[in-house]
């Protein structure tokens, strides 16, 4: 597992979720660092998502962990950064092989159509998944625009 601190967003609607991560990573003595949102009022998942993936970009957070209502808003703009790889995954399968075979370097959420537990099973997943290079890294090698 990447020992560097994981960056964490959400708008509104993945705050709750958003909170009961950070008690997993605390619980699991993982560092990270909460870019916002910081309650339930409505808001702008851009004003969050971007500084986590500055942070992710620039190695000061090993990796991220995102989430909005639907997961795909989030991982839109996160994927706008050409040093971020966001897969919006709803099942830990999905998780495993984002890491596996697609390096994916922020996990996003849709919180509004997973439960709590499966959640934690994915974040579980994401965190201790690593990629297996080979072949993969050649794809990902392509996916920047140069």
């Amino acid at each position: 597992m990447d020992k560097r601190k994981i960056a964490l967003c959400s708008d509104h609607a993945g705050y709750e979720k958003k909170e009961m991560i950070k008690g997993y990573l605390e619980a699991n003595g993982i560092e990270f660092e909460d870019f916002g949102t910081h309650s339930t009022e409505s808001c702008d998942y851009p004003d969050y998502a971007h500084p986590a993936a500055l942070a992710v970009e620039s190695g000061e957070c090993g990796r991220g962990i995102a989430l909005c209502g639907s997961g795909n808003g989030i991982a839109m703009t996160l994927n706008k950064h050409q040093g971020i790889r966001a897969a919006l995954c709803w099942l830990p399968e999905l998780a495993s092989l984002a890491r596996r075979h697609n390096d994916a370097n922020v996990l996003v959420l849709p919180a509004r159509f997973i439960e709590p537990e499966v959640a934690l099973e994915i974040v579980n997943t994401y965190l201790n998944t690593e990629f297996e290079g080979g072949r993969h890294q050649r794809r990902i090698d392509k996916i920047p625009v140069r």
